[in-house]
């Protein structure tokens, strides 16, 4: 061999290949060989390079970073990472569209996923949250049939805004969320220029074993900055990626202020407001915000497949001294999640370089496709768990064998005194409050937007979800529905 053999060509199995350019045939113009076995590894591989796309948040574009402490929080929480001012923890941020596929726009009108794994030093915490602080449902048994309602239609496999209010129109649940939608905020101009918010009620406790609720929020220190629909049409379908991979390489660094609400278990039995409720703000007159660090991108993947499209996040990924809520959105997404990632990316899918925790990891999980890769990366241990018991309880504590630990357990979680088990209905809880809140707040440019996007697409529903809709934003505020309706009217004249 003349060439190197760091440079040489091989085949997946290591051996060298003479010629990539030609397949070995008999003669120059006859059949192929059987023996060709370079080009059926090549060809093998390549009907198997995609995996199935996650089927909401399909289209994504994801960066490193870091996230640093600015404030201690230590009375409220042992999590590890949250320990100790000026504290840091590398941060793997993936941002993406909701409804659409692989095949839709950086531009369309829909909510936007803000997903961030912080690799601590007692594993990885996963904040899976959006850029709106809501959501559209409170109960996750209406998930897909709401994704279904929001996807292409199943005969013409077009854009349906018929079935979109369809939906919105039986949903009054989602009236908060479906306001943010179609305002201006509805199209963020890049993903330096947008909030994240974790959405969910999530938990703290402390060395005393005391409980706090909490939600993130993280503001963009770039402002935000949003589109109008005819703005967004003019922009380039990859337009968000590109602005996203440009601005870090050029070491234009995005950041975002970190923050967070804090309510009492006290304060959550007497609120106004269910604190569970993924419909739901907390007013911030009532529980302010809190800065409480900086999350800085400040580099981008090596290689988009292995990197962004394999990563995996799940709101199952906590840490000690954080912890889930009886948010029943957030206590579905903790199974099926996970669960997707499995079907998804594969068993192992937590073995990959950008899943893998950034410390020891030890368990009696074994096998499964990709099970001989190197768990971790930093410790370095051995692959599918080495030869160790693949079973507990066992008698090999001594050796090493992992045992677990009682002094992290979670405190108790409290539950409603006297509860019942069954279906217990919420279509008729307080839907509009908040969003005839929101509604009052924006200018009047704004509510101009936001009742022209909604005609926009209103206009092609049935006259029935028509009407459902706006006694809808006759419940929020009188003047939201009157603005729809003239917007409607505009659309028809």
């Amino acid at each position: 061999m003349t060439n190197d053999r760091k440079t040489t060509l091989t085949t997946a199995s290591g051996a060298p290949v003479a010629d990539d350019n030609n397949s070995i045939s008999a003669g120059a113009r006859g059949p192929l060989t059987f023996d060709n076995y370079r080009l059926m590894e090549k060809l093998a591989h390549f009907n198997r390079e995609r995996i199935p796309e996650r089927v909401v948040h399909a289209r994504g574009n994801g960066a490193y970073g870091t996230f640093t402490l600015t404030k201690d929080l230590s009375d409220l929480t042992i999590a590890n990472f949250l320990q100790g001012e000026g504290k840091q923890a590398e941060v793997f941020v993936r941002f993406s569209t909701v409804g659409g596929g692989q095949d839709s726009s950086d531009y369309a009108r829909d909510p936007r996923g803000f997903a961030v794994k912080f690799y601590t030093e007692e594993g990885n915490f996963d904040l899976v949250g959006n850029n709106t602080p809501v959501f559209f449902l409170r109960d996750p048994s209406k998930f897909p049939d709401f994704v279904h309602s929001q996807k292409k239609n199943p005969r013409t496999n077009l854009p349906d805004p018929a079935a979109v209010f369809e939906y919105w129109a039986n949903h009054p649940q989602s009236l908060h969320q479906s306001t943010i939608l179609m305002s201006d905020r509805g199209i963020p101009l890049s993903l330096r220029h947008m909030n994240g918010y974790g959405s969910h009620t999530l938990s703290f406790w402390n060395a005393a074993g005391e409980r706090v609720w909490v939600k993130f929020h993280l503001k963009t220190d770039q402002g935000v900055k949003t589109l109008t629909g005819d703005e967004a049409s003019k922009m380039s379908a990859h337009g968000a990626q590109e602005d996203l991979v440009t601005a870090i390489d050029a070491g234009d660094f995005p950041s975002w202020t970190v923050k967070i609400q804090v309510m009492t278990e006290a304060e959550a039995k007497t609120y106004r407001y269910n604190p569970f409720d993924l419909t739901k703000v907390w007013p911030h007159a009532d529980f302010p915000l809190v800065e409480i660090g900086k999350m800085e991108l400040n580099r981008n993947v090596t290689n988009y497949f292995a990197e962004t499209e394999q990563s995996a996040f799940s709101p199952s990924n906590l840490v000690l001294g954080l912890g889930a809520s009886p948010d029943k959105m957030l206590q579905a997404r903790l199974l099926a999640y996970p669960d997707a990632q499995r079907y998804r990316v594969g068993v192992n899918h937590q073995q990959l370089p950008v899943n893998a925790p950034r410390c020891p990891v030890n368990h009696y999980q074994r096998d499964g496709a990709m099970a001989g890769m190197v768990h971790c990366p930093v410790t370095g241990q051995a692959a599918n768990q080495g030869s160790g018991a693949n079973f507990y309880p066992n008698d090999r504590a001594a050796e090493g064998a992992p045992v677990p630990n009682p002094s992290v357990a979670e405190p108790l979680m409290p539950l409603e005194e006297d509860a019942w088990v069954g279906h217990h209905e919420s279509q008729d809880e307080d839907n509009f409050t908040q969003a005839g809140e929101l509604f009052r707040i924006m200018s009047d440019d704004q509510k101009n937007q936001l009742a022209g996007n909604i005609a926009g697409g209103l206009s092609q529903a049935s006259a029935s979800a028509q009407e459902r809709m706006l006694a809808q934003y006759a419940a929020a505020d009188p003047d939201y529905a009157a603005r729809v309706k003239t917007a409607l009217d505009a659309l028809k004249a």
